[in-house]
C-alpha cells in the first residue's frame, strides 16, 4: 500500500496539466495595459502621460483593478487563461527588479487587487499564471539591502554570490560592483541557490501564492537557475496543486528541462520567429538580431523542419503543454516584424493555433500594436483611441476552431511543402463507426494564387479568399477543409483517396 502511494506521488509530478492543452493564453504587461483610476496609492504620484513613449524608467498607472475591467473584451477572444509579466513591489516599471515578493506592487493595487482578479477569473472559468523572477531580486530587496548596510557582518550574505568587498551596487565605469548579477547589471543581485535558506525563500514564496489561487508560474531565465533548484521547486508546486502550471523561460532546445523533473512546458519561441519568418515570404524587418529569435528568410522546407525537429524533441504530452507564441515584451511584436502587414500577421496567428500547446497572444495584438524591439514593444493600449487594425474577431475564430477541432491542440499535423510559397498540412482520425480528416493550405504568396486538388470545394474555416473549382486559394490566404465519412452499420472502414 505504501509502495503503490509512493508510485502515485511520483507519476504526480510528471503529469502535466490536463487544461493547457485547450488554453488560450493572453499575456499582459501591467503597467501598459489598463489604468483604471481606482488605485488610491496612485492618486498623489507623478506618472506619465498614458500613451507616451514606452521608455526604460517611468510608469504610465497600469493596474490589476484595469484589467479586470477589460475582462469583457478579453474574454471575447476566446482567452481562456491571463499570463501577467511580473507584479511584486519593484523599482522598474517591468517589474522584473523585486523588492519584496509578498506584496504586489501598490502601483498595481497591492495584494487586494491580484486577490479580486484571481477571483473574477475563477468565477468566469479563467485562469491566472504569474511571472516568478526568481534568478535574481532588485538592489532594494531587503536581504541585499541588509547586507549592504552590514558587509561581512550581515547574516544574509551567504544569500547572494559575493565576490570582493566592499560591494558597490552603483559602480562607476570601469569599477566591479564585488556580486554577481544577470548580465553583469549590477540592478540585479543573483541569488545563491545553492544556499539552503535562499532555496527555501523562494519556494516558499512560490508555494504562497499557488495557494492563494494562481494556476501556474512562468519563470524567468529558467536555464540560468541551478536544476536541481527546479526539482524541488516542481515537487512543492505540484503538492500544492498537481495542476498548476509551470513553464520555463527557455527560448531553444529544452529537453533536459522537459523529462518530466522540472517543467511542464516552456515559451516556445522557435513556433514564434519560423512562423513569422515563414508568413513573411521575405518581407522582414532586418535590424533586429537574436540568435535565439532569428528573424530571417525561410522557405517551406525549412519552417517544416524547425516544427518537426521541435515536436520531436519532446514527448505528446510536453507538446501539447508548451507556451506557444509569436512575440512577446522581449522582442518586437509581430506586426513590426512583418513590416505592417496584416494578412502575414493572420497567417502567422493561423499557424500558431493550429499547432499543440497554448497559443499565447501578448495584449494589443488584436488591435494592431507594432511597437519595434524593447522598450518599444511594451507600449501602452490606447483604450480612448480608434484602433489602427481590428483582428478580434478573426482571433475568436481562431480560438473558436481549436474548440471545434481538439486534434489541432493534441498532436502535431503532418506537414508538407505544397509549391513554392504553399504548405498543406493534414490529421486524420479512424473508428469503427467513422473516418475523419482534416487538411489545413496555407498560401503566403503575394501575388499568385494556388491550385487546390478539385475535390477540396467546401472550406470549413477560410481567412482570404477561395474560388472552388477556380483559381484555388488567393495570395495570403489560408483554407482548412474538413472530410467525415460514416460507415453504414459501424462495418469496416476505409481511407479517402487522394486526400
Amino acid at each position: 500500500m505504501g509502495y503503490e502511494k509512493g508510485m502515485n506521488q511520483k507519476n504526480l509530478l510528471f503529469k502535466p496539466p490536463s487544461w493547457v492543452a485547450q488554453s488560450f493564453i493572453y499575456q499582459i504587461f501591467p503597467d501598459r495595459f489598463r489604468k483604471s483610476g481606482c488605485v488610491s496609492d496612485q492618486r498623489d504620484l507623478v506618472l506619465k502621460d498614458w500613451g507616451t513613449d514606452p521608455m526604460k524608467q517611468g510608469f504610465h498607472g497600469g493596474d490589476l483593478y484595469g484589467v479586470i475591467e477589460s475582462l469583457d473584451q478579453i474574454q471575447k477572444l476566446g482567452v481562456t487563461c491571463i499570463y501577467l509579466t511580473p507584479v511584486f513591489s519593484s523599482a522598474a516599471n517591468h517589474r522584473y527588479h523585486t523588492y519584496d515578493y509578498m506584496k504586489v506592487d501598490p502601483i498595481l493595487g497591492g495584494n487586494e487587487a491580484l486577490h479580486q482578479l484571481i477571483e473574477t477569473l475563477h468565477s468566469r472559468g479563467m485562469r491566472i499564471i504569474l511571472d516568478g523572477v526568481f534568478n535574481h531580486c532588485g538592489r532594494g530587496f531587503w536581504a541585499f539591502h541588509h547586507v549592504l548596510e552590514n558587509a561581512e557582518n550581515s547574516p544574509y550574505k551567504d544569500w547572494f554570490q559575493i565576490q570582493k568587498w566592499p560591494l558597490k551596487p552603483y559602480p562607476t565605469n570601469g569599477e566591479e560592483c564585488g556580486y554577481s548579477c544577470w548580465w553583469n547589471d549590477p540592478a540585479l543581485p543573483k541569488f545563491n541557490h545553492m544556499h539552503a535558506p535562499v532555496r527555501d525563500y523562494l519556494i516558499s514564496i512560490a508555494c504562497y501564492w499557488i495557494e492563494q489561487g494562481i494556476d501556474g508560474w512562468r519563470l524567468d531565465v529558467a536555464d540560468e537557475v541551478p536544476m536541481v533548484f527546479w526539482a524541488e521547486f516542481r515537487r512543492r508546486i505540484k503538492a500544492i496543486n498537481s495542476e498548476a502550471w509551470i513553464v520555463g523561460e527557455i527560448w531553444s532546445d529544452a529537453r533536459k528541462w522537459l523529462q518530466g523533473q522540472h517543467f511542464d512546458g516552456v515559451m516556445n519561441y522557435r513556433l514564434g520567429w519560423s512562423s513569422i519568418s515563414w508568413a513573411s515570404n521575405n518581407q522582414l524587418r532586418a535590424e533586429y538580431k537574436n540568435p535565439l529569435y532569428p528573424l530571417k528568410t525561410i522557405n517551406s522546407e525549412d519552417f517544416i523542419e524547425v516544427l518537426e525537429t521541435t515536436y520531436s524533441w519532446y514527448s505528446s504530452e510536453v507538446n501539447k503543454s508548451q507556451l506557444n507564441l509569436l512575440d512577446s515584451h522581449d522582442v518586437p511584436r509581430a506586426l513590426h516584424s512583418l513590416k505592417g502587414d496584416s494578412k502575414a500577421l493572420k497567417l502567422a496567428l493561423f499557424l500558431l493555433f493550429a499547432q499543440p500547446g497554448a497559443p499565447c497572444i501578448y495584449y494589443g495584438t488584436e488591435i494592431g500594436l507594432d511597437g519595434g524591439a524593447e522598450p518599444e514593444c511594451r507600449e501602452a493600449f490606447p483604450w480612448d483611441k480608434k484602433c489602427s487594425l481590428d483582428l478580434c474577431e478573426f482571433i475568436a475564430s481562431l480560438a473558436e476552431l481549436r474548440i471545434n477541432f481538439p486534434e489541432l491542440s493534441e498532436i502535431p499535423l503532418q506537414w508538407k511543402v505544397f509549391s513554392t510559397d504553399g504548405l498543406i498540412a493534414c490529421s486524420s482520425h479512424q473508428s469503427p463507426k467513422e473516418y475523419e480528416e482534416i487538411i489545413l493550405i496555407f498560401n503566403r504568396s503575394r501575388r499568385k494564387w494556388l491550385a487546390v486538388p478539385g475535390y477540396l470545394n467546401k472550406p470549413y474555416f477560410l481567412l482570404g479568399s477561395f474560388a472552388a473549382k477556380g483559381k484555388g486559394l488567393a495570395p495570403q490566404s489560408a483554407v482548412l477543409f474538413r472530410s467525415k465519412i460514416l460507415f453504414p452499420g459501424g462495418g469496416q472502414g476505409y481511407a479517402l483517396a487522394g486526400t
